[in-house]
């Protein structure tokens, strides 16, 4: 058995947020604020806050992906560790740009989570360059802190990271990413506007509906599963629908009939095929957009090659992991006391390639991040 991967962290910085806030300028916005304010005698404040929260993780398995020099590089090089560092920067001439580009590239190189370090301009920039449904956790280090991306305060992001990184769970949701207007702030008017959401790790908590004495009520948790998934649920796409109780719940939330011990497809709240055969998959999904649904095994923590082998790795390749969407309630997976979920395709590259964390939707819009083993 292989040594456990590594939570792959990337860590972003924006070296100029929080520039303005001592020297009165409201903020870091605009092309010419950042450099009036070191002219006014401001000192940059985001590598000492990231690396309060970088002090949290240096004991714990974790590998570091980020961008050169102030973007990151340096505070996780001071922090102690060995980053691997992509993309290149002017230093001391960074831009929004190069935030969003350093996001885009982060994202492509696989990490888990970006954490990073800035204000709402910051968020805004994280907002436009990542889709719509990957984890990222803000470092406050701006004037200007309106978003809910962001930890309470730098060692709280570190705290939070490092719940991930030891397997704790974490709930996921939903934060708004909004901004006010710097002219106009400067000038005494407060003008906000809305610029989207990100997904935010947040602190453990079980919703109140499927609270009872402190644990789930397990028939109220998976029609709570049910509807988060239907909700989710896009036209013109195929739902490969996988065997297992939790999933049963979302066909009988459906209306439709369900293999418990096999594998069905969807489409449009329709069922398309029944009891499918892995060939049956294959030719059924072959150029539509597609997305598979499974639970986890209970006890073991399996989520593929345990009883539904009629998902192939050559279906998995077709899918990919971004298409993946693992539905499970809190108690089965706290049951797994820390252990990571297992994947035994018959495919080690398959296998591989799904190695990380995954989103897992434990409620109505609730979701946990939970890791998905290397082995």
């Amino acid at each position: 058995m292989n040594k456990p991967r590594n939570f792959k962290l990337g860590l972003l910085i924006n070296p100029l947020a929080g520039l303005g806030g001592s020297v009165a300028l409201k903020g870091s916005d605009g092309a010419d604020t950042a450099s009036k304010a070191l002219a006014l005698g401001a000192e940059p404040k985001a590598q000492l806050r990231t690396l309060a929260a970088l002090s949290v993780l240096k004991d714990l398995a974790v590998d570091i992906v980020t961008y050169p020099a102030e973007m990151g590089e340096d505070a996780a090089c001071f922090a102690g560790f060995k980053p691997t560092v992509l993309g290149e920067i002017a230093s001391g001439k960074t831009t929004a740009e190069d935030t969003e580009r350093a996001a885009q590239a982060l994202y492509s190189a696989g990490v888990d989570l970006i954490l990073f370090a800035g204000g709402d301009g910051t968020a805004r920039n994280i907002c436009h360059a990542l889709p719509e449904q990957f984890p990222v956790l803000g470092i406050p280090a701006g004037v200007k802190i309106h978003s809910g991306v962001y930890a309470v305060t730098p060692k709280a992001a570190g705290e939070i990271v490092a719940m991930l990184i030891r397997g704790e769970l974490v709930t996921l949701g939903e934060q708004e990413v909004r901004d006010i207007d710097e002219e106009a702030f400067r000038q005494g008017r407060v003008r906000a506007k809305y610029y989207g959401e990100l997904l935010v790790p947040q602190e453990h908590r079980y919703l109140q509906n499927v609270k009872s004495g402190g644990k789930e009520v397990e028939e109220l948790v998976l029609a709570d599963i049910a509807a988060d998934l239907i909700e989710r649920m896009e036209p013109l796409t195929r739902y490969i629908m996988g065997s297992g109780s939790t999933v049963n719940a979302v066909m009988d939330e459906l209306g439709l009939q369900n293999t418990l011990l096999g594998v069905d497809l969807i489409e449009d709240h329709m069922l398309i095929s029944s009891d499918c055969t892995a060939q049956q998959l294959l030719e059924e999904t072959l150029g539509r957009k597609t997305k598979l649904v499974i639970t986890i095994i209970g006890g073991q923590g399996h989520i593929l090659g345990r009883g539904n082998q009629q998902l192939s790795p050559e279906l998995i390749k077709q899918i990919g992991k971004e298409n993946i969407i693992v539905i499970a309630t809190k108690t089965k997976l706290e049951a797994l006391q820390g252990r990571p979920l297992i994947v035994d395709s018959g495919d080690p590259e398959v296998d591989k390639s799904l190695a990380g964390v995954i989103a897992v939707i434990t409620g109505y819009h609730d979701s946990v991040l939970y890791r998905i083993a290397e082995i």
